[in-house]
This record gives C-alpha cells, sequence and structure tokens, in this order.
C-alpha cells in the first residue's frame, strides 16, 4: 500500500499501465500453462509433446515479458530498440506454437484458436510497441497467413483453419491495440509531465534574469557615481581641499541608498518612480559636471487627443511610470559610464495617447559613430517596455549626440471631465511638449526658452534620504 500511495501522480498511472500490460501476458501465459497441465493429467494427448508446450510456455512468459519491460521503456524514448531480445522471443514464440499445432485434434474442439492465441499474445504485447503501427499490422497478418497454412498439415480443413486464424487474429489484434493506446496516452502524460518541469524551471530562469537585470539597473548607476565621487574626493584630498570630506559623506550616502535599493529588489517590491528617478538623474548628473534639463513643454508637431487631454504626468499608471523611470535611469548611467558628455536634455510628455520620453546628451563620439550593441541594459529597458506596450528606440543623432527614445501608449480614455485639450510631449527626433497647468516654479528653475519649461535645472542639491 505504501507503494502506491508514496507515488506521485504520473508515477501511478504509470505504475497502473505497466501493471495491466503484464497482467494481460502473464493470464495468457497462465491459460496455456493450465490448458497443457490439464491435457497432461488427463491424458488426452501426448505426454510428451504437452510436458514441452508447459516448459515452452514458461521460458516464453519470462522471455516476453522482458520485452515486453523493454518495449514499453524504449516507446517513451528511454531505451534502444531491443532487435536481438525481439528475434530471441520471436523464436520461442514459433517454438512454443508449433507443439501446439502438432497436437492437432488431441486438443479439444474449439479450445484451438484460445490456445493459440494465449501463445502469440506475449509476443504480441511487446512487438506491438517497438515498429510503427503499419508495420505491427503487417506482421499479424503475415503471421497469421503461416498459421493458416499450416493447419491444414495439422487435420483441420481449409475451413475450419481459416476460422481459427481469425479466431487469433482477433485476439492478438485486440491485444496489440489495447497495449499500444494504453502506452501512447502513458507517453502523452509524461511528456506533459516533462513540460510542466521545464516551464518551472523557465521561471526560475527568467526569476533569475529579471533579478540579474534588477540588480544591474539599481547598481549600474550607484556605483558609476561612486566610482566618480570617490575619484574626485582623492584630487581634493591630494590637494588640500576641505570639500574631500563632503564628497566622501555623499559617497556613504549613495552607497546606503543602495543598499536600501538592493534590499528592495530582493523583496520583489521595488518601483521606479519618474518624478524621483528625473530629480535623481538631474542630480547625479550635475554631481558629474554634466548639464541636465529637464523639460515638459508644447510639441509642435503633435495632433492631440481628447483622451489625453488634461493629463499630469503625476497621474500616469504606476506601470508606465515605472517602465520610464527606469528608462531614466538606464540613460543616465549610460551617460555615466560613456562617452564625455557635457549637457544632455531629457524630454517627458504626452503624445498622440502615448507617454513619450527622450534622452539626448552630446559628447558620445566613438559611441554615436558605432551601431548600438544588444546591451544588457537596453536589452532589460526593452522587456520592461514590452510589459506595458511600450516600445525603445536608442541610437545616434549625427556628429556626437545620442538620443534613448521610449514610447509607452496610455492604457485607455480619460473620463470625459479629466481634461480639455490634449497635452503633448516630444517625440524621438521633435522638440518638448506643453505641460499642463501645475504648481508654481520653485526657486532657481527658469525657462530656458519661449514655450519650454525645466522642471529642475539640475544644479541644485538633492535632498538627503
Amino acid at each position: 500500500m505504501g507503494l502506491w500511495s508514496g507515488r506521485s501522480g504520473a508515477a501511478k498511472v504509470d505504475l497502473y499501465t505497466r501493471g495491466s500490460v503484464y497482467a494481460i501476458h502473464w493470464g495468457a501465459v497462465l491459460c496455456v500453462v493450465l490448458v497443457a497441465a490439464a491435457l497432461l493429467v488427463s491424458a488426452a494427448g501426448r505426454p510428451l509433446l504437452v510436458s514441452a508446450v508447459l516448459l515452452l510456455a514458461l521460458v516464453n512468459g519470462v522471455l516476453c515479458h522482458r520485452l515486453a519491460r523493454t518495449a514499453i521503456e524504449a516507446y517513451l524514448g528511454r531505451r534502444a530498440y531491443p532487435g536481438r531480445l525481439l528475434a530471441l522471443c520471436a523464436a520461442a514464440t514459433a517454438g512454443l506454437a508449433a507443439p501446439v499445432v502438432a497436437a492437432g485434434t488431441t486438443v479439444p474442439e474449439g479450445l484451438l484458436p484460445l490456445l493459440l492465441g494465449c501463445c502469440l499474445a506475449p509476443l504480441s504485447g511487446g512487438h506491438c510497441l517497438l515498429p510503427r503501427a503499419r508495420t505491427v499490422a503487417l506482421h499479424q497478418v503475415l503471421a497469421l497467413v503461416v498459421l493458416a497454412a499450416v493447419l491444414p498439415g495439422a487435420g483441420y480443413g481449409a475451413g475450419d483453419a481459416v476460422a481459427v486464424a481469425v479466431t487469433v487474429g482477433l485476439i492478438t489484434g485486440w491485444l496489440a491495440v489495447t497495449v499500444r493506446v494504453s502506452l501512447w496516452v502513458l507517453a502523452v502524460m509524461w511528456k506533459l509531465h516533462a513540460a510542466r518541469d521545464v516551464e518551472a524551471r523557465l521561471a526560475v530562469a527568467e526569476e533569475r534574469l529579471r533579478f540579474g537585470r534588477d540588480l544591474h539597473d539599481v547598481l549600474g548607476r550607484n556605483l558609476a557615481v561612486i566610482a566618480l565621487k570617490s575619484e574626485l574626493a582623492v584630487e581634493l584630498a591630494h590637494r588640500g581641499r576641505p570639500e574631500a570630506a563632503d564628497q566622501m559623506t555623499e559617497v556613504q550616502r549613495i552607497a546606503r541608498e543602495s543598499q536600501r535599493e538592493v534590499r528592495e529588489v530582493v523583496r520583489g517590491y521595488r518601483d521606479a518612480d519618474l518624478r524621483a528617478e528625473l530629480d535623481g538623474a538631474s542630480s547625479v548628473l550635475a554631481a558629474a559636471g554634466i548639464g541636465c534639463t529637464v523639460l515638459t513643454a508644447p510639441h509642435r508637431g503633435a495632433v492631440p487627443r481628447a483622451h489625453g487631454g488634461g493629463r499630469e504626468l503625476s497621474a500616469l499608471d504606476a506601470a508606465v511610470q515605472s517602465a520610464l523611470g527606469w528608462v531614466v535611469r538606464e540613460a543616465a548611467t549610460n551617460i555615466l559610464r560613456h562617452g564625455d558628455a557635457r549637457h544632455c536634455t531629457i524630454s517627458v510628455g504626452l503624445v498622440e495617447g502615448s507617454a513619450v520620453l527622450t534622452v539626448e546628451n552630446d559628447g558620445a563620439g566613438a559611441r554615436a559613430a558605432a551601431p548600438v550593441g544588444p546591451g544588457s541594459g537596453l536589452a532589460g529597458l526593452r522587456e520592461r517596455l514590452a510589459a506595458v506596450g511600450g516600445s525603445l528606440e536608442a541610437g545616434p543623432l549625427g556628429g556626437d549626440r545620442f538620443r534613448v527614445a521610449a514610447r509607452v501608449p496610455l492604457p485607455g480614455p480619460e473620463d470625459p471631465g479629466a481634461g480639455g485639450a490634449g497635452t503633448a510631449a516630444p517625440s524621438a527626433g521633435s522638440g518638448p511638449v506643453p505641460r499642463p497647468p501645475g504648481p508654481r516654479r520653485a526657486p532657481g528653475e527658469h525657462r530656458s526658452a519661449p514655450g519650454r519649461e525645466p522642471l529642475r535645472t539640475g544644479t541644485e542639491p538633492k535632498e538627503p534620504a
């Protein structure tokens, strides 16, 4: 009982199917043994011939049991084709059928078809799993033709011989179909079980990739800033400047912030906030000596739509803000790591029913002239944007400028009372778009051009976390 209850559902089906095949196999062997023993006890036939049938039935049963077990494994794709064993079992079956046929009329009337069918059944149960179905049917037809041809030599008429051959064919054919269909069901079940295991492993691998991508996005920029500020602190210390201590204090703060973010990634709860990432990128780039302007301003070429009207960036869905926030983070990291940028512009807004974010920087140099490779950072961004139906474009603009542009379609129409005329944002290759009415600018913010309003100049210090 413990052997059954300790198995999984698939293992129980496997055990039941194999047990059924073996039960049919040994049931046929037992039938031959009982008939031979009955004839031997009653002395109705020749004792030596009946004894040979009894012995050969047991030998054939053992060999065909081994064939059935190997054939099941071969059908499931776990063993090679047992050609030699199949030939040996075929010879043993022929050796068993020969004395049964030779007994002729000594076998009780009507019992010969059953006896011959039980003699051929053990071989049929294993043979039906090895060749193709058409080949199995052809082999069985040939065996029945041979049987019908030799029966008249044992004293049976032509009509009786054909009747016996047809009856034996029905027995062995039913057995072959039953065993093959049962093993087909078992094979399908094991394939589904294997597919479920593969799905589980893929889910684990996907989670590992997500975790690695999150760590790359979280630590990439912060480690670049730590390295930059550490170098600056070393230079200041060599010159005897007191600002070196301030730089190291900032390194300590960023390290602690990175530690907190890594904990959040491990817990799986971290989502990038768009406005926080804009402020963070502006502050980090300014600390590296790179001028950064963040804009939400009108896009002249945009065709406003009613469902985008009046929507504030802060009112975007959390998933959209998170995806765009990761774009800002990765773009800022790439600006710090690659090239020699002096200024960058981050434009964000709404245009034609989509949230659009572009990051442009100068100083790309050789990177702008070379084709953009499938780096892990950009690949991770494309995966994040694809999850919300968005897209990402990254490449040189000409000269030493480089642009990263992300577009995410908005989920659906706005509430009719939510706004008026459409608000637009920059597309990849266009200027910024009008910003909806919002709070007054904080001190230190200014308009860099008519119709453009920076959210932050990037020159004011970021508040401690």
